[in-house]
Parts: C-alpha cells; sequence; structure tokens
C-alpha cells in the first residue's frame, strides 16, 4: 500500500493504482475519454490531467501515471496531486477545445445525445468560445457489419473500441489507420466485424462515432422505461437492462455484474428485441380439418380436455423448452401430476444428466469467476465461443494473464485464444487417463485445473460412459479438492439448470424425451422448439411465443409471454440463482406460462394450489429453499463426483462436435429477427443485401 495526498486529503491505495484510480479511491472527480479499467491504458484524450506536486511543472496524464511512480516530499512527506488547481482547469479546458475542433456538432441528430460523455464533459470542462475558424475534418463512413453503425465524423481517437476488439474480443480486425489529420478507425481489410461480442463497442464509445445500427433514430433515452432483467439466450445468464417505450422493447443493454458477465453481452442477447415482436403467437388456435383455426381460450381448453379425457395417463408427455423460467416449469410440473403422468423432461434427446446424481453432476462448479482462479483447462465437446460467448471472453481474459494451457477434445474452430488439440473422438479421454496424451501431465501439475463438457458431449449412445470418465479424469488430475471442484457442465439453455434443480426429468417409470417424443398420445411442449417434430407423436398442446417449429406441429396452440413480458426465475450454467423481471406486456390475448396451466387445470376440474405468481413461488420456495437466493450459487458436494466417475463401458470414436451449429439462430426469438438472420447470413458466407453505411 502507499500513501498519497489527493487534494489535501491523504488515504492510502495499493501501489500498482494509477493517479486516476488513486482520485477516484479518495472521491475526487477526473474525467476520461480513453481510460477503461478493463482495457490497456492508451493516454490518448489527454483529459484526465492533473498536477503532480514535486513533479515536471506541467499538468500529468493521471490515467499513465502511477503511484509508485511519484516522489515523495523534501522530507519524505507523501506525494501530493491536485485536480482542481488552475493549471488543471486551464489544461482540461484546452483538451476540450481541442477536441471540439472537428468535432461536429450535430447532437440533436446524433442517437448518443442524452447519454454521451462528450455531451456531459463539455458542459464541465469546455469553455463559451471556439478559436478556430478552419472547416471541420471530415470522415467517410465505414460498413463494418450489420450491428454497428459508424459516424466517423465525430470520432476522438479514444481507441477503446480498437483495444476492445483486440484484448476482450480476440480478434486483430479494428485499427487506428493513418497519422495525424488522415487518421481514422476502421476495419484493416474493410470488411464487417465477426466477434459474437462487437454490439459491447456501442457503449464503449463515448461519443456518437459507434451506435447501433438496428436502434438508429427510434429513440431517445429520455423516452424509454428502464429495467433490470436476465437475459435468456444462453445459459450464462448476462445481466441486462430492457429499455421499452409503450409495448415495445427498443433496445437491451448489458448491467454490471462481475460474477457473471462483468460489463459486456454477447451480440445474440443485445440485437434479438425485434424478434420479440415479430410473428408473435398472439392468440389460441385449434386445428381442425389439418388447419390451424383462431380459436377463444375456451375453445382451446375444451379441445384439450375432450384430448385427455381419452388419453391415459401413461401417454400424457410434457417437454420444457430452453427459454422456460422456473416457475413455469414447476407449474407444468403440479399440472402434469395432477394428471397423474411422470413423462416429463427439460433435457435434450438422449441427454445423460440426472439430478439423482447430485447437483455437482450438471453445474459449472468452477463458477464464471472462478476461471480466473484456474491454472489449466480441458474442454469437452464444447465450443465456448458459441455456447457461451461471455464466458470464452472470461477464459481469453485468464489466457491473457499468463501461462495458461487450455486443450481441446472435439472438433474446433477459432476460440480467440491459443489452446492445443487433442483429437476429435471421446476415445482421447481414456488416453488422458492412461497417460497416453501428455496433455494429462499438465493438467496433473495444475493447482487449479479445470474441466468443461459441453451439451455435444452429453447427447451420444455413450454419453454416460463418457461424463464418467471425464468425472474419472477430475479426480485423477485432482481438479476435485476441498476447496477446489474443477469439473464443469456448460449448457446452452437457460432453463435448463433449473429444470434440473426443480426435478424436472421423469421420475421411475416416466418417460425422458426421446420415449415422449415417440411414445406419448398427447404432449405439452413449453415452448420446446428444438426437436425434431416429425418424430412427434399424438396431439400436440404448444405453449409458446412465436410461430415457429413448435407452433407448425401443434393440434392446440396456447399463446404465452417471452421473457421481457414476464417475471420469472432463471438458474444459470453454474447455479446461479437470479431474477428477470416484466419489462412489456404480451400482445393480444397471450398470458403467462404458469397462468395458463392454472387456468387449464380449473378447467380440467382439479384447480391447481396457487391463484397468483407470489403464491406459487410460495411452493416453489417451500419444496426448493435455494431458489430463495437471488444472486447465491449453492455450492454443490464435490464427493457427488467422486460417485460419477464409477460407471463404466465403451467409448466410440465419433467426433465431439458442438451441439451449436449456427450462433445467431438458436431458438424461436432469434429465427423471427431480421438483424440475427443477416448476422447469420453474413457469417456463412451467404449472399445478402449489405446496408449502405450512410443509412
Amino acid at each position: 500500500m502507499a500513501k498519497i495526498v489527493i487534494d489535501g486529503n491523504e488515504i492510502e491505495v495499493p501501489d500498482h493504482y494509477t493517479l486516476l484510480q488513486a482520485c477516484e479511491a479518495a472521491g475526487a472527480e477526473v474525467p476520461r475519454f480513453c481510460f477503461h479499467e478493463r482495457l490497456s491504458i492508451a493516454g490518448n484524450c489527454r483529459m484526465c490531467l492533473v498536477e503532480v506536486k514535486g513533479g515536471p511543472p506541467k499538468p500529468q496524464a493521471s490515467c499513465a501515471v502511477g503511484v509508485r511512480d511519484c516522489r515523495p516530499g523534501p522530507n519524505g512527506e507523501p506525494p501530493e496531486v491536485l485536480t482542481k488547481s488552475s493549471m488543471v482547469k486551464k489544461a482540461r479546458e484546452g483538451v476540450m477545445e481541442f477536441l471540439l475542433i472537428n468535432h461536429p456538432l450535430d447532437c440533436p441528430i446524433c442517437d448518443q445525445g442524452g447519454e454521451c460523455d462528450l455531451q456531459d464533459q463539455a458542459m464541465a470542462y469546455g469553455i463559451n468560445k471556439d478559436r478556430f475558424s478552419e472547416n471541420k475534418r471530415a470522415v467517410t463512413d465505414k460498413y463494418i457489419g450489420p450491428l454497428v453503425r459508424t459516424k466517423m465524423t465525430r470520432c476522438i481517437h479514444c481507441t477503446r473500441c480498437v483495444r476492445f476488439t483486440t484484448e476482450v474480443a480476440g480478434i486483430s480486425e479494428l485499427g487506428l489507420l493513418g497519422r495525424g489529420e488522415d487518421a481514422h478507425i476502421a476495419t484493416y481489410l474493410e470488411n464487417a466485424l465477426t466477434s459474437e461480442l462487437q454490439g459491447n463497442v456501442i457503449d464503449l464509445c463515448p461519443v456518437g462515432a459507434l451506435t447501433s445500427r438496428p436502434y438508429q433514430d427510434s429513440a431517445r433515452p429520455w423516452e424509454l422505461n428502464k429495467t433490470e432483467s436476465i437475459d435468456v439466450m444462453d445459459a450464462v445468464g448476462s445481466n441486462i437492462r430492457v429499455d421499452t417505450r409503450g409495448r415495445e422493447v427498443m433496445r437491451i443493454m448489458p448491467r454490471l455484474n462481475e460474477l457473471v458477465n462483468e460489463e459486456w453481452i454477447s451480440d445474440k442477447s443485445r440485437f434479438i428485441w425485434d424478434g420479440l415482436r415479430t410473428q408473435r403467437l398472439d392468440q389460441p388456435y385449434v386445428r381442425v380439418n389439418g388447419k390451424l383455426v383462431a380459436a377463444g381460450w375456451n375453445e382451446a381448453f375444451d379441445a384439450i380436455k375432450s384430448r385427455l379425457a381419452v388419453t391415459k395417463p401413461a401417454k400424457i408427455g410434457a417437454i420444457a423448452g430452453d427459454m422456460a423460467s422456473v416457475e413455469d416449469m414447476f407449474a407444468l410440473k403440479l399440472l402434469m401430476n395432477l394428471l397423474g403422468s411422470a413423462n416429463y423432461d427439460c433435457r435434450e434427446p438422449g441427454n445423460v444428466l440426472d439430478p439423482a446424481a447430485g447437483r455437482a453432476s450438471y453445474l459449472f462448479n468452477t463458477t464464471i469467476d472462478g476461471i480466473e482462479d484456474s491454472d489449466a483447462m480441458l474442454i469437452v465437446g464444447a465450443d465456448p465461443r458459441i455456447e457461451a460467448s461471455i464466458l470464452n471472453a472470461r477464459i481469453r481474459k485468464r489466457s491473457k494473464s499468463g501461462d495458461y494451457p487450455v486443450g481441446v477434445v472435439g472438433e474446433t474452430s477459432d476460440l480467440r485464444y491459443k489452446y492445443t488439440p487433442l483429437g476429435t473422438g471421446a476415445d482421447v479421454i481414456r488416453d488422458l487417463l492412461s497417460g497416453k496424451n501428455k496433455f494429462a501431465a499438465r493438467l496433473k501439475r495444475a493447482q487449479k485445473p479445470m474441466i468443461i463438457i459441453g451439451q455435444g458431449a452429453l447427447n451420444r449412445s455413450d454419453s454416460a460412459v463418457l461424463l464418467a470418465n471425464v468425472a474419472e479424469l477430475a479426480v485423477m488430475v485432482k481438479a476435485i479438492t476441498k476447496d477446489w471442484n474443477g469439473f464443469n457442465i456448460l449448457h446452452n439453455a437457460a432453463a435448463r439448470v433449473g429444470g434440473l434443480d426443480i426435478g424436472f426429468v421423469p421420475t421411475k417409470g416416466g418417460n425422458a424425451t426421446a420415449q415422449i417424443v415417440k411414445s406419448s398420445e398427447l404432449t405439452f411442449l413449453l415452448g420446446a422448439d428444438e426437436l425434431d417434430m416429425n418424430t412427434l407423436s399424438g396431439f400436440v398442446v404448444y405453449i409458446g411465443t412465436h410461430g415457429d417449429k413448435g407452433a407448425h406441429r401443434a393440434d392446440v396452440i396456447l399463446p404465452a409471454s417471452t421473457y421481457t413480458e414476464k417475471s420469472g426465475i432463471y438458474v444459470n450454467t453454474e447455479g446461479r440463482v437470479q431474477m428477470g423481471n416484466r419489462a412489456a406486456f404480451a400482445p393480444g390475448d397471450a398470458k403467462e406460462d404458469w397462468a395458463i396451466f392454472r387456468a387449464l387445470s380449473a378447467v380440467l376440474g382439479s384447480p391447481l394450489p396457487f391463484d397468483s405468481l407470489e403464491q406459487l413461488r410460495e411452493l416453489l420456495f417451500a419444496e426448493f429453499p435455494h431458489l430463495m437466493r437471488l444472486g447465491d450459487v449453492l455450492p454443490a458436494d464435490s464427493d457427488e463426483i467422486s460417485a460419477l466417475a464409477k460407471k463404466t463401458g465403451k467409448l466410440n470414436r465419433r467426433p465431439l462436435k458442438s451441439s451449436v451449429e449456427d450462433f445467431y439462430l438458436t431458438n424461436p426469438i432469434t429465427r423471427a429477427s431480421s438483424v440475427m438472420a443477416e448476422c447469420s447470413a453474413l457469417a456463412s458466407g451467404r449472399n445478402i443485401k449489405i446496408m449502405d453505411a450512410a443509412e
């Protein structure tokens, strides 16, 4: 720790702090444009100037000067820094004047207006005159993709975007080209950006040079209602803010959560909002003579009641989809118990995860934040970049901080960090166990090794044996200790862990997803669209939000609410319980899923024991108390991994590959989004209409 005096107040700070961080710790306001806590120091903007007593007789860039670099006073007094002196005031006003030489005065038409750092700091540190009469410089706008719109005449060359794409996203596609007056930000080859995290440069840009292309000219920030919620596009559980105007979601922004997503979100989380209002189901439908016909709720319920009357309980099934909330699955489970059926499941066909084996057998036990504490990693049957891009950024962050061996078993891709491909077949796990593969020695030498098993390894014919072998490997390399659990399951569905936690899997005598699809005479699909609908037999009741695969196969459609239109609990891949909040209202006659099941049970003559969401949660929390602990992760028993390792069998050589084929099109909301369709087409190289950058 080091002592330093800031504006007359002596404080003690870590000696690795910069002066800017020390000033903030002392409560002094220091303006900045280029500095960002999660990016390298550039020292471009010079807005953070301070006066250092005893130093050179000129203002210092506080972001680039360390506390340990300051000289003490003549008698050993702590270094003294001034942030409000006349020298500092004059220097900041001069810097602001320079920044505004070429910056256009187009605030009234700029999407950044109202939440622009340059606007705010010009009000605080600007002067009321301009000594420059030359014409302002103009820069040609470049097309860098369908997500980020460029207006580079506004750019102040802070290079936050360049540093983010290079350091966090892991792509070297954006840079500061040219010198002097010709300097400008652009992609090196004038192509679109390829990162799944590129939308974060919009938040990082302190001016209106990089804005959201889908959102452009749509709304002003003061028109929007802001609701804190949770993302369900993957199982990471990124914290988001949903901005709405009236009934429409206008944009989705990240919220700070150091333990989950820091302050980033993926492009899929950020830009799917146009899919929330297209192809929506807004009234019930009943299939009559082979065609779906609009109906009322009573007609739809009567059709279901009539079918249930002639269907044996053993032939009734229910499958929960990837975005169902815990309350919705719990209500459906209560309904299935009421009907006398144990045929319900929240897993993919063939998935072998079982809550009976303990929570440690299906959680990301290391936790997302714990990745930074690990010192070696093995990835089995997963592609974190497309399955959980925010989690992958955390792995890249760890790989940049020092020696970090990463081995991959399965089909490989560009993960944005260095790794060692160990082979594609599951038999590689046997080689690691026997020591034939040298990477096993690197795992053994590590103090805190971790293993990630993806969904691509969990829905094969040999998945149970493969999972047991990986658990055995985790025990062998000492990834399971008293204070460290390096055995991790990477989920890609927001509903999966919550469903496993409440036991939304078949009990004794019940059928799993694969058997429900083949043999049920009546099947409830709770937003379950990621199935092969051609194999689905019998009468299908689809409770969902969009006219997607499940709705096309359904005999009765019951319109439901999306995750932005209801309050719901979601448990992310690490077992962290979080709650999403309602930001808008569902269109037409669409209802919340739990309310649909409650109304249906009343029509069937046996109402479920709740009349409101609060009463439903009371029942839920009474049976599963850990779901009350919002924001917490209930640690699982690591001994369960040792028990999991006891299963034996034969592994096949079929290549392991990710269960996600297209990052941008993974659920009904994304498939309804024109923005995601354009991104998918661009990523796959298909011919698409490229929007003019000047639009």
